[in-house]
């Protein structure tokens, strides 16, 4: 995995999304033939009050603790579900021709039961046309573009953020829980190296 793409996929995670990384877009060719369109960077889904629930020991619910953390950059929706269609890039965030193509964001609506086959090229138009819509299950589909720079061109209207707001986010996030989160061995990479990172810096707890 590209390492900006991990970097990407553990911060939405942080924030209560479940996400796919790299995930392939299959076109049929004329004669029965098959190719990969593209490959998209990241999706990721979150349901609505999504939070991060910690619980008491000996099951006792009355001493669950809550450490739900979401970045504002992200606006995330309170009142509905939320998907990102993501691009990631280590230069400008730039959403690409294959992110932006009709084809390929039909069949991701479709493929994660966003909308019906019916209902998509009405969605697709407006999620290409607003940079969001609301889908007829009731939750928003957002395009989103993540690079080092983020400095958008005229009439862009779709969501940027920085890689640099991810990492000062994901290190915050780590002091500031770091009582509970040195506890965990981490398997993503990115937060895993981040971990690594403050404890070998000492700067966090």
């Amino acid at each position: 995995m590209d390492n900006a793409v991990a970097l990407v996929q553990a911060y939405l995670r942080v924030n209560g999304y479940f996400t796919v990384s790299e995930f392939p877009v299959i076109e049929a060719l004329r004669g029965g033939a098959y190719r990969t369109a593209t490959d998209l960077d990241v999706l990721a889904v979150r349901f609505p009050g999504a939070g991060q629930l910690v619980p008491g020991s000996r099951r006792r619910t009355g001493a669950d603790q809550e450490h739900t953390v979401t970045d504002p950059a992200l606006g995330i929706p309170t009142d509905h579900g939320d998907m990102l269609v993501g691009e990631v890039k280590e230069g400008r965030a730039v959403l690409n021709a294959a992110t932006t193509d009709p084809a390929v964001l039909r069949t991701v609506l479709v493929r994660f039961g966003c909308c019906s086959r019916e209902e998509a090229p009405t969605a697709v138009e407006a999620l290409l046309r607003d940079g969001s819509a609301l889908l007829p299950t009731g939750h928003r589909v957002r395009l989103v573009a993540f690079g080092s720079v983020t400095a958008g061109s005229a009439g862009q209207k779709y969501l940027t953020v920085s890689l640099g707001q991810i990492v000062t986010f994901l290190r915050q996030y780590l002091r500031d829980h770091w009582d509970m989160l040195r506890h965990a061995e981490y398997k993503d990479p990115a937060l895993g190296f981040l971990v690594m990172l403050e404890k070998a810096l000492g700067t966090a707890g």
